[in-house]
């Protein structure tokens, strides 16, 4: 091969310059990598990997939290039909009703029952209400929408520290509560009608709320029969269509979940163990709707929703089964 000559003063000139500026280089401190950032909401200390959390499509704040909602009795609630699915809470002989219809298009209702400051909230895309007290670390908090979503699943968080909170299992995934969890408070996810004859002075959220929505219309229609996911989640089990409705509990390292198709194949009523302890399983085809009591009857913090949020979140879950034979 040809020699390609010697190099020309303006060449060698060139040549001495390129490397001291890569030398140069090598010697420079390293830059700090840039700040990760979603919706205003700094996620590099979050405790899970930054690219698992994805935008949901608003901004923060973009769906309205409410605070401190207008209550109506329930013979004012001419709004709700009987079939309505509401969550409903009893604290310290004080029962509220929150109507899903409302929620999906606000996701968090800041409120006070019974003299205790609850978030009730909803996640449309995994069909999960639950309701959380709004004490944490002695202080009382007030929730809002990220616009974010983990496993599909929302994550609120709180105005005053700006953590953010992951809905299903109640643990704060970033911030200054990172690694902490909000107490559950007990949930009766069922109908209006239900819910109406066992708590006849039960208020009922109004949808006088301050915001121009459609509360007679659904926006997630179609969504609830699909196989499809609005978001990529960490664990898939195809025994059951992913949005079949299931109803949960988690303590600890131990979870099980009672699966509405296995449900709907019982008495209705029964007894079942979890976590070494004997509880009461509840349920009505008529409402769709399950509920959980411990051993004396009291209301356990179960959480009813889609199949799919629930084993992303617990895959190592006990299925309930009523013909585990078969």
């Amino acid at each position: 091969m040809p020699s390609a000559g010697p190099l020309t003063d303006a060449e060698a000139g060139m040549k001495n310059k390129v490397s001291g500026l890569f030398l140069a280089t090598l010697l420079l401190p390293a830059l700090p990598a840039a700040a990760v950032e979603k919706n205003g909401f700094e996620l590099d200390d979050a405790a899970v990997a930054p690219d698992k959390i994805m935008q949901g499509g608003p901004p923060r704040d973009g769906i309205p939290a409410l605070s401190s909602p207008e209550m109506l009795a329930a013979d004012e609630a001419d709004y709700l039909r009987d079939t309505d699915q509401v969550l409903g809470i009893s604290i310290n002989g004080e029962a509220r009703a929150y109507p899903t219809r409302i929620l999906v298009w606000h996701e968090i209702a800041n409120d006070t029952i019974g003299g205790q400051p609850v978030a009730v909230t909803f996640c449309p895309l995994c069909g999960t209400g639950v309701v959380f007290s709004r004490k944490l670390d002695g202080r009382v908090l007030e929730f809002g929408v990220s616009g974010l979503l983990y496993n599909s699943d929302m994550l609120l968080y709180d105005r005053e520290t700006e953590s953010l909170f992951s809905q299903i299992p109640g643990k704060a995934i970033s911030g200054t509560f990172k690694g902490k969890s909000l107490d559950k408070i007990p949930v009766h996810h069922t109908q209006w009608r239900a819910w109406r004859k066992e708590h006849p002075d039960s208020k009922v959220m109004s949808r006088k709320t301050g915001y121009q929505r459609d509360y007679d219309r659904y926006p997630y229609r179609g969504y609830e029969q699909s196989m499809q996911l609005m978001t990529v989640v960490e664990h898939r089990d195809r025994r059951y269509h992913p949005k079949d409705l299931v109803i949960g509990l988690s303590r600890g390292n131990e979870a099980r979940v009672w699966p509405f198709h296995e449900l709907q194949q019982t008495e209705g009523r029964f007894r079942d163990e979890f976590d070494d302890k004997t509880v009461t399983v509840e349920y009505n085809d008529n409402t769709q709707s399950a509920r959980i009591l411990d051993a004396e009857g009291n209301l356990l913090p179960a959480t009813t929703g889609f199949w799919f949020a629930w084993m992303t979140f617990y895959p190592h879950s006990s299925v309930f089964q009523a013909n585990p034979d078969d």
